[in-house]
């Protein structure tokens, strides 16, 4: 059975399509709530309070891109994921333990943000990928995706500057210079 494009397109789609847009859609947004969440813990475990304020500016402007999705979802008529993934959970334990055992510092933890952006930008460009997509779908995630790879690109880059400098704790010249971000997993 065929049904007029929810997204407003003007064709004609299979009444699955919607349902498979949201749930990309609903996938994205558990990954970006885990983003979220792992800039804020990010930010707590910076020493440099630049990293830190960047870390809760990126934060900030991931919560509006899952808003912005959840909207969409919403507007497609379905229910939007509020709450992130349970591996990216049991992750950031992980984490929180080995940090309380081995100790943590500015380095490592960008080196997290690094690995958590390319995860993320994995998760985003696999979905920029999906045929099955409406256009006016794909559009919002290509939107969304530029805050996601500016992200990824921003910590890839402090991330080598660190490790080239072992430790420097500066911005560098590929740092956050106006950027923010980071998210880890």
């Amino acid at each position: 059975m065929l049904e007029p494009d929810p997204m407003g397109g003007g064709s004609a789609r299979s009444a699955g399509g919607s349902s498979h847009d949201i749930s990309v859609l609903n996938g994205l947004i558990e990954t970006t709530i885990d983003s979220v969440d792992g800039y804020r813990r990010s930010a707590q475990e910076a020493t440099n309070s630049r990293f830190s304020s960047a870390f809760l500016e990126r934060a900030n402007e991931r919560e509006q891109v899952v808003s912005q999705l959840r909207d969409a979802v919403r507007s497609m008529g379905g229910n939007p994921e509020d709450d992130g993934s349970v591996l990216a959970a049991a992750h950031r334990a992980f984490l929180s333990l080995r940090d309380k055992v081995t100790g943590s510092d500015d380095t490592a933890v960008i080196a997290e943000v690094d690995h958590g952006e390319t995860y993320l930008a994995n998760k985003w460009e696999a979905a920029l990928k999906d045929d099955g997509l409406s256009q006016q779908t794909r559009s919002l995630i290509q939107q969304c995706y530029d805050s996601v790879r500016e992200g990824r690109d921003t910590f890839r880059r402090l991330h080598e500057d660190m490790a080239g400098t072992t430790g420097a704790g500066g911005l560098g010249s590929g740092g956050l210079g106006g950027t923010t971000g980071g998210s880890t997993y």
